[in-house]
C-alpha cells in the first residue's frame, strides 16, 4: 500500500463534481525558511511541526484523498495563497513572467 503523504488543498473547491482532480501542496518535515513555503504545525490541527511547500504543487485525484486532517484558518490560507504568488511568478513586483513553448503534459 502507498505512505500517505498529507498536502494542503489550494483548489477554491475540491468538493466539486466537474473536477476529478486539485491543486495540492504537499507537506514536509524537512523545514527551511524560504519564500514558497509556509510554516504548520500542531497548532493548525496536524500532529507535527511541517511546511507546506508551494513551490512542488501537483494535481491529485479526488479519488487519492483518504480523510481530511486539518481545516486551515482563513489566516493561514493568505499566507499560503502569498507563498503561492511567490512560487507561480505571479508576484509581479519580485519577477517578471515569462511565456515559453513546452511539451503537452501526459495523457
Amino acid at each position: 500500500m502507498d505512505k500517505l503523504r498529507p498536502a494542503v488543498v489550494m483548489h477554491r473547491d475540491f468538493a466539486g463534481r466537474a473536477l476529478n482532480a486539485v491543486l495540492v501542496a504537499p507537506l514536509t518535515t524537512t523545514l527551511r525558511d524560504i519564500p514558497t513555503a509556509v510554516r504548520l504545525g500542531p497548532e493548525d490541527g496536524l500532529d507535527r511541526e511541517c511546511m507546506a511547500a508551494l513551490d512542488n504543487l501537483t494535481l491529485l485525484r479526488k479519488d487519492r484523498f483518504v480523510r481530511a486532517v486539518a481545516r486551515l484558518s482563513a489566516e493561514r490560507m493568505a499566507e499560503l495563497c502569498a507563498a503561492l504568488a511567490t512560487a507561480t511568478a505571479c508576484d509581479v513586483a519580485a519577477t517578471r513572467p515569462r511565456v515559453v513553448q513546452g511539451v503537452d503534459p501526459p495523457s
